[in-house]
């Protein structure tokens, strides 16, 4: 299987080239594009964590909603597609991400799917890699080759976690999202090699297909219009 996919990623190199040129994909929102630098770094290491694994799906929703106008490949260890299942057609297509742009592989071990999304890292007929692992804990080893092979290559590469990682990293970014109210995401940036830090409430527009800053709230009830005063005795 991993020499079908070496093949695989070579003949899609004959015929293609990179979607873009290093340097940001904006995200579309000031603050958060201010924060970064004029956005999500290209050639760069990012990673994007849950909150909890019951906040998974919000964090491939965010992951999905940031790249969807790349050419993807999507690995994914087989055990979190046993657990979580593999990316939804109509979801996908909601995220504004079309078919022909998504590749997915599985991989039985994590040291296969640490190694294939190295090599795809490196192949520049494909824009960006996403790189889904249900342990949360890395060793700097294999963050400093992903990181290096995103560099080499100017490819957007994105590790996605099921909880936050506790050591540290090479990772140009790291996000911690959660599921908000009224199907919104609650994201957090936690690490920030080009700026500061923060945290955003965002919404996916389906109409604009990138993330908009949420609204503010609403007063869950407006005041009484006729309620009369009571008399003191």
């Amino acid at each position: 299987m991993i020499e079908q996919l070496r093949q695989h990623l070579q003949a899609l190199q004959k015929t293609a080239v990179l979607d873009g040129t290093p340097g940001c994909l904006p995200l579309g929102i000031a603050s958060i594009d201010a924060a970064l630098g004029g956005g999500l770094a290209r050639g760069a290491l990012h990673e994007i964590a849950a909150v909890s694994e019951a906040h998974l799906a919000a964090a491939i929703g965010f992951a999905l909603g940031l790249v969807s106008s790349c050419r993807l490949l999507w690995l994914a260890e087989d055990m979190a597609l046993a657990e979580s299942g593999a990316p939804y057609g109509p979801g996908l297509d909601a995220s504004g991400l079309k078919p022909e742009q998504l590749l997915t592989v599985s991989a039985a071990r994590r040291c296969d799917l640490l190694w294939a999304m190295e090599e795809a890292l490196r192949c520049r007929a494909i824009a960006t890699v996403i790189g889904e692992l249900r342990q949360s804990d890395l060793d700097m080893v294999a963050l400093r080759r992903l990181s290096l092979a995103a560099a080499e290559s100017g490819a957007l590469a994105l590790l996605l976690r099921c909880a936050p990682p506790r050591e540290a990293s090479t990772a140009a970014t790291r996000w911690i999202v959660g599921a908000a109210p009224k199907s919104r995401f609650a994201v957090q940036l936690t690490r920030n090699r080009r700026g500061p830090l923060g945290s955003w409430i965002l919404e996916w527009s389906d109409d604009d297909e990138r993330f908009l800053l949420a609204t503010p709230a609403q007063p869950v009830a407006a005041p009484a219009l006729d309620r009369p005063h009571r008399k003191v005795v």
